[in-house]
């Protein structure tokens, strides 16, 4: 396989990168993106470069932007450019004539103004636009929510199916258990790609009823996301690989796809999958430039349904191959010791093989007695036999030792950043680790050594001690009262005290605190009462200062912060809090999201314990990989594996199923593989240094990665699954044989004593207060129509860190009075008279509306399926949603009057309808204010422009109240408007109001919302001065967005809908207006007006 170079011909076709550890895809595809756009191939919206995580994906943005930015600027002068021998690429782009250089240049300047059309992407969020694109052809509701996590409804799935099957059921003992049933469902759902066997049969076995089972599951989840609306990561996936495969559907999305991108570059593709290879091969394979850039030798998420032989399949299709083969990490022994210790071997795979790579740095940067590869072998000593606990105790002594001794030996470090050299610090050392246990043993040793270190891992927070923490809190306030539950909180950290402590605590007292607490949580959520309980329990400087404060601190605040947002999503109350931690605290074993992966716990010098997956991609100075030898094989009830035709498996029978035993096997067969390329991350992880150890234990170094290479005489050829453990005498003997003078080394490790760090003394830095010279900006602010209007009624925010309740809380209880006019109207009943009032119902109303489709031919099922899923995401629990659908029916259906034509909502296209138009405007300047304008200078303006006839002409006195007046409008203002529509030429703003209006001991009718009736509430909840807002924001949105913008033709005014109040198409008032339709259509010399007040002020 030829070596790839980044100058040679642009790739064509589709083309495999295999890199290596340290081999720079990110650097290898930033260049690429930059040649294919300053050369002409391709313009930067006809790239798509596809990643693997959000994380990597927003890294990945950053550095092709970063590249892109630095070839503009370099070719500004091609002269400098030509002598650039630091940058290669660069000199290449600017060899050539003066104006061949100009054009590439400016193509980088188009490409860099309009970045953001730029398509950098995960794998789903490419699907979810794709799918989104396609329409109806796509499969896929553009209303549907993406959940990451489908834990809930699987558990859900299976104690119904569970109940109905197997404890309602015919069987007198179920096949499994509940517990056995979840981890069942969690595997297929989660590995849906997977085949299952056996196969299906009618057999009453229990390998039969596990079959029927896992099938069940899937196909009940499956329907219950349908019906719900909403979709797993994995659905985009499959919903547009069927597209894409249809026969009648695949080739016109397929030419689609190509026409909107002739490059497509996908990076870390080791990490794909059957079905992510299958899209990108029936969309690009043989009619675009498609290069796939991955290290199958780091292909070590299998448990995330990251399958390798997708990465093989696709190169042995592709048309071309060729390897990365410089290492822009490690120093040039470093890389020879580690060719030495492989030796060209097999990981997994006869395809998977560790090439050799050289080195882009010369020399080497740290200065230390030792090889830059050391194997430290932990001898038996006097006993036959070492136990594994025992071995990982005295090899976790030795990595403590190791690193005490060399943080205290003066050895020196050459910052690859090109900063003076330096003494190692903790910072510069990493110990990478396989297994959680492992992490917390050396993290435990290096803090009693007096070595400052810090965790990172993927596992979820809810498997730490936090998970649990938090549910003796919310216990003790869910049941004040009971001692047992206090005296548990006493000595939590939340309270602090120790055993004498809680011998002397005063029970009576601490349930008062407690029951102050729970009325914190009542009032203001979890966020608050973290708040308040930290500043009452002075919980940060308690924590802080013990050996792991740190890390407990980080976990608490996490697990509160997750408790938070499962609150705001749907509420909770306290007890379904604790039900929804408990559950996620027993099922966290198998919860690898982003979002609840255990956060590091701190970013000061201190060394790194890292797991292996958490260090992919990370880079040390230093690296420590003490566990090597440790690998115990359990046996998995659930085996997942290749078969033949290399399609993933997996055998849901159990032990009693056919042929059990070998799949188990062939599932352990793929365990080792992948355990060979852990321990190639973990190694390859380090810049200069890099010590691994050996530990003969008795049961776990056989089948472990590293024993197995070292003791594997041709790993080329493959290693074995199982390699006999040699006396001490023949280990040495053996592993010392493979020794490189310089760069491998292997000794004995003795036993050490228990170390311990003496941190050099440091001058202590002189403290001052700290003096403030500049003035305060006590005007500047972000605020929204909603903050503004809750100044006016003199509200305050409850505590400082609490968010606003994004609720759709402006919508007070109005009761009107008014003479009785349009008699008739008074017969007329309010659809929605029977429904609740309030914020939250405001609040589902308005998410309803914005996720369903007037026009559609089956509006009334879609409102309906609509409605149910937004009552359980939102709440409230027990309103019917029948009712609820019932009763908008009529307000979709209402004319809305001349403003649109006459037209009502199920007669205006969704491509006509912009919902929920988010903005954020800056007042005066923004960040650079210019001075301040105040809400009286649009009293004025209101005068000026606004006709005596005008209904909303008094509002200018309203704005001339000194108080209200007095609000400054500096900084920036953003909301969102419930909808903007498109008639014919206009923009009509729309804002759906769920007011009750008439008096509430009277029936609600059409009489409530005639035209009076709704200026008067307009007036009293200061509703025009939103409207005015509101068509500022569309003006500042259609003046960059609609060629040949004139406010006077495009400005369409602003539609209220009071729904309570829309009765249909039949019901008019006898001026002609329509109940629940307030139209206004200011003049738009007055929104022009107003836009300029907030931008620059009165003139």
């Amino acid at each position: 396989m030829r070596d790839f170079d980044l100058l040679g011909d642009l790739p064509q076709g589709t083309t495999v990168l295999e890199a290596s550890a340290g081999t720079g895809k990110t650097f290898t595809i930033a260049g690429l993106v930059t040649r294919y756009v300053a050369e002409g191939a391709a313009r930067l919206d006809e790239l798509l470069v596809v990643t693997f995580g959000r994380a990597a994906t927003q890294e990945l943005r950053d550095r092709v932007r970063e590249r892109l930015v630095s070839a503009r600027d370099g070719l500004a002068d091609p002269a400098a450019a030509r002598a650039a021998s630091h940058d290669a690429l660069l000199q290449y782009l600017a060899t050539g004539s003066d104006v061949e250089v100009a054009l590439r240049q400016h193509r980088l300047v188009l490409a860099l103004g309009s970045f953001d059309s730029a398509t950098v992407a995960t794998t789903h969020q490419f699907c979810q636009q794709v799918l989104i694109g396609l329409g109806t052809a796509g499969d896929v509701d553009a209303g549907a929510v993406l959940v990451e996590n489908l834990d809930d409804l699987i558990l859900e799935v299976v104690q119904d199916l569970y109940l109905r099957k197997w404890v309602h059921g015919d069987v007198e003992i179920p096949p499994l258990t509940l517990t056995a049933a979840q981890d069942l469902a969690r595997a297929v759902v989660n590995d849906g790609q997977a085949v299952l066997v056996p196969d299906e049969s009618a057999a009453v076995d229990t390998p039969a009823l596990r079959r029927r089972f896992a099938s069940a599951v899937r196909a009940e989840v499956d329907r219950r996301k349908r019906e719900r609306r909403i979709l797993g990561f994995d659905d985009l996936l499959t919903r547009l690989q069927q597209t894409l495969a249809d026969p009648y559907t695949g080739p016109s999305a397929a030419a689609r796809l190509r026409a909107r991108y002739r490059v497509v570059l996908v990076d870390e593709f080791q990490d794909t999958d059957p079905v992510q290879w299958d899209v990108l091969r029936l969309a690009f394979h043989g009619a675009a430039t498609l290069v796939l850039i991955g290290d199958p030798k780091q292909a070590i998420y299998a448990f995330r349904g990251a399958d390798v032989q997708a990465y093989l399949a696709a190169a042995e299709l592709a048309d071309h191959q060729a390897t990365l083969a410089q290492n822009w990490r490690s120093d040039p022994d470093l890389l020879r010791g580690l060719e030495a210790m492989f030796r060209g071997a097999a990981l997994g795979d006869p395809r998977i093989v560790v090439q050799p790579v050289s080195a882009a740095h010369a020399g080497r940067s740290l200065d230390v007695a030792g090889a830059p590869v050391r194997v430290r072998v932990v001898p038996r000593g006097a006993v036959d036999r070492l136990a594994v606990g025992p071995a990982r105790d005295l090899v976790t002594r030795d990595v403590v030792a190791e690193i005490v001794d060399l943080l205290s030996s003066g050895a020196l470090l050459s910052p690859r950043d090109g900063s003076p050299e330096r003494l190692v610090r903790p910072g510069d050392i990493a110990v990478i680790v396989r297994t959680g246990q492992q992490l917390d043993l050396v993290h435990a040793a290096l803090l009693a050594a007096g070595v400052p270190a810090v965790q990172r891992t993927t596992a979820s927070v809810f498997r730490t001690a936090a998970g649990a923490d938090w549910i003796v809190l919310l216990e003790a306030l869910e049941q004040p009262h009971r001692s047992g539950r206090l005296r548990r909180l006493a000595i939590s950290p939340f309270v602090g005290l120790d055993a004498a402590g809680l011998e002397a605590v005063d029970v009576d007292r601490l349930g008062l605190r407690l029951r102050y607490w729970l009325s914190v949580f009542e009032e203001r959520g979890i966020a608050a009462l973290f708040e308040t309980l930290s500043r009452d329990q002075r919980l940060p400087s308690r924590l802080l200062g013990q050996l792991d404060g740190e890390r407990r601190l980080t976990d608490l605040r996490h697990v509160g912060e997750a408790l938070h947002a499962a609150a705001m999503a749907g509420p909770l109350g306290l007890t379904g809090s604790l039900e929804w931690l408990r559950h996620r605290v027993d099922e966290s074993g198998d919860d690898s999201s982003v979002e609840r992966s255990r956060r590091l716990d701190s970013d000061d010098a201190a060394v790194q314990v890292v797991t292996v997956h958490a260090s992919k991609g990370l880079e040390f100075p230093i690296v420590h990989v003490p566990f090597g030898w440790d690998r115990h094989a359990f046996e998995q009830e659930i085996p997942r594996f290749h078969d033949a035709s290399a399609r993933r498996v997996r055998n849901v029978g159990g032990p009693g199923s056919p042929d059990f035993a070998g799949d188990q096997r062939r599932h352990n067969s793929e365990e080792f593989g992948e355990d060979l390329r852990l321990l190639y991350v973990a190694l390859t992880r380090a810049q200069s240094q890099v010590t691994a150890w050996w530990a003969p234990s008795d049961r776990n170094t056989p089948s472990a990665p590293l024993h197995r290479l070292l003791f594997t005489d041709s790993p080329s050829a493959g290693i074995e699954e199982r390699v006999p453990v040699p006396s001490d005498a023949a280990a040495l003997a053996r592993l010392s044989s493979r020794a490189v003078d310089g760069c491998l080394t292997v000794t004995a490790a003795p036993l050490r004593v228990a170390a311990a760090w003496q941190r050099p003394a440091a001058t202590p830095a002189s403290l001052a207060a700290a003096i403030l010279g500049r003035t305060l900006d006590t005007s500047w602010r972000r605020t929204s129509y909603s903050a503004l209007r809750a100044g006016m009624h003199d509200a305050t925010p409850a505590i400082g860190s609490e968010p606003e309740v994004d609720e759709k809380d402006d919508e007070p209880q109005t009761p009107m009075s008014a003479p009785p006019s349009n008699a008739e109207l008074l017969a007329v009943a309010s659809p929605m008279e029977a429904l609740p009032g309030g914020a939250a119902f405001g609040t589902l109303v308005h998410t309803v509306l914005e996720h369903v489709d007037p026009t559609s031919p089956e509006l009334v099922d879609e409102l309906r399926a609509q409605v149910r899923l937004q009552i359980a995401r939102l709440g409230p629990s027990g309103l019917d949603a029948d009712l609820l659908s019932e009763s908008l029916l009529p307000s979709l259906r209402t004319p809305l009057g001349p403003l649109a034509d006459g037209r009502a909502l199920v007669d205006i296209a969704p491509v006509d309808r912009l919902t929920e138009l988010n903005f954020e405007l800056p007042m005066r300047g923004g960040d650079r204010p210019n001075g301040t304008s105040y809400l009286r200078d649009l009293a004025g303006l209101l005068r000026s422009h606004l006709p005596a006839s005008d209904p909303l002409a008094s509002y200018a006195e309203l704005l001339d109240d000194p108080v209200l007046g007095d609000a400054a409008l500096r900084g920036y203002l953003g909301g969102s408007i419930d909808a903007v529509l498109r008639i014919g030429g206009r923009y009509v703003v729309v804002d759906y109001k769920t007011n009750r209006l008439g008096s509430p001991d009277a029936p609600l009718t059409a009489w409530d919302y005639r035209r009076p009736a709704m200026v008067e509430a307009m007036l009293h909840a200061h509703y025009p001065l939103q409207a005015l807002l509101y068509d500022v924001a569309l003006h500042r949105f259609l003046r960059w967005r609609v060629p040949g913008y004139d406010p006077s033709v495009h400005l369409g005014g602003v539609l209220y809908l009071f729904l309570r109040g829309m009765c249909g198409p039949d019901v008019v008032a006898d001026d002609g207006t329509v109940p629940g339709v307030f139209a206004w259509q200011p003049p738009s010399s007055l929104v022009v007006a107003v836009s300029d007040v907030l931008a620059k002020g009165l003139s």
